[in-house]
């Protein structure tokens, strides 16, 4: 039987077999006439030197439905950034360079600081919020969507999936999140499978149903870095700096309603760099990952009015280590019907991880309720300095010429 069905609390749009590209990009064209679509893509030097990107770009030079795309470049140097340059200027639409590095974005930046909207420090989430800017002080999208630059799978169809449920306007959804099976010989999406559902189903068995739990336990993929929604959301949401921007749709839960809100099965399967675990090391690989999405997650929480306190964060880790090894046997068993390889040593040790990972992200948040300060909607922003998309502009397309 098709998985047709409709689970939680958001829609999901599902992938039923292999539909016609171009009925489907001819569908996206029409529609982008009265919501133009901007693709941000944020990006790291050595993603230009491997082979997911290069297939990306070459997809790309297709589509003809994308009013922009904005390429956030990360740690690039003066040469990196022109290598960059001649990369992407083989693509046909307008394509804009944001080089987070480059001494007018600095200045911009230090602007921030000054004045007491600070950007936060250089991350994924700060070259994405960027790059929102941009596209706002632009004015020429109304539609913003965004996908990493590592995706092996990619395709045309990736894409127009991702940009259709927001661009049609007749289907009345704002923001859409992108899911997809993390499958090849074995299964992937540790961090989704063995830690953050979970970690949610523990938390909805000692707190209820919230209806915020409830809300993020729809998501088939959580921590899916594709999505799409409408510019204006990006004009209003904060959004972490550091790897709580991959749950981002706890933000999206404050300023938009559920019924406007869906996940769209974009590929058959989806295949992407893998972070190690790093389970001796906090402060890079998966292990990181976790603690500051369990941070985002409690900050979240609290802001609804929920209490925490040591003795609640020893009984949740209890109960998540004993829901994560129930999933544990039921993916081995899923594995076994299906003939995938499962080690469930590995995957043992990975869930021992993520428990300690959960000690210390309450231990940082009982230290600091507040956490990583998010960084200020564009808002804000504009009304702390109003002339910055002017100024954002300029350096844009300074760096551009």
């Amino acid at each position: 039987m098709g998985d047709f069905h409709q689970s939680g609390e958001i829609t999901t749009l599902h992938r039923f077999g292999d539909r016609d590209i171009g009925k489907l990009e001819s569908e996206i064209k029409k529609h982008s006439r009265s919501r133009p679509i901007a693709l941000v893509l944020p990006t790291i030097f050595s993603e230009l030197e491997g082979t997911a990107l290069p297939k990306i770009v070459n997809e790309l030079k297709d589509v003809k439905y994308l009013r922009q795309i904005i390429v956030a470049l990360g740690r690039f140097n003066k040469n990196q950034f022109n290598y960059a340059r001649k990369f992407f200027s083989v693509l046909p639409q307008d394509v804009k360079l944001i080089w987070n590095d480059g001494n007018r974005i600095k200045k911009l930046y230090k602007l921030l600081d000054d004045e007491n909207v600070s950007a936060g420090a250089d991350g994924k989430g700060r070259s994405a919020w960027l790059s929102y800017g941009y596209v706002l002080a632009s004015e020429n999208s109304k539609v913003i969507v965004l996908h990493d630059c590592d995706v092996q799978t990619y395709s045309r169809e990736f894409l127009a999936r991702l940009c259709y449920p927001v661009v049609n306007h007749n289907l009345d959804f704002e923001f859409c999140k992108g899911y997809y099976s993390r499958i090849t010989d074995r299964m992937h999406g540790r961090v989704t499978r063995l830690y953050v559902t979970p970690l949610l189903r523990a938390l909805r068995r000692l707190l209820g149903d919230l209806d915020f739990l409830k809300y993020m336990d729809s998501f088939r993929y959580p921590l899916a870095g594709e999505f799409s929604m409408i510019a204006d959301l990006a004009r209003v949401n904060r959004i972490p700096g550091d790897w709580g921007l991959e749950v981002g749709a706890a933000e999206i839960y404050r300023n938009c309603s559920k019924r406007r809100i869906c996940q769209v099965g974009i590929c058959e399967t989806y295949e992407h760099k893998h972070q190690p675990l790093s389970e001796e090391d906090i402060t890079t690989g998966l292990m990181k990952m976790s603690i500051d999405i369990t941070k985002t997650l409690f900050t979240t929480l609290a802001s609804t009015g929920i209490t925490f306190n040591d003795g609640f964060f020893r009984t949740l880790r209890i109960t998540y280590l004993r829901t994560a090894q129930a999933f544990i046997e039921r993916y081995e068993n899923d594995s076994a019907i299906n003939g995938l390889y499962f080690d469930r040593h590995l995957e043992t040790k990975a869930v021992e991880a993520f428990t300690n990972g959960l000690k210390i992200a309450g231990d940082q948040f009982l230290e600091n309720p507040s956490g990583t300060p998010l960084i200020p909607n564009w808002s804000r922003v504009t009304s702390a300095i109003p002339d910055f998309f002017e100024k954002l502009i300029d350096a844009v397309e300074g760096d551009n010429k």
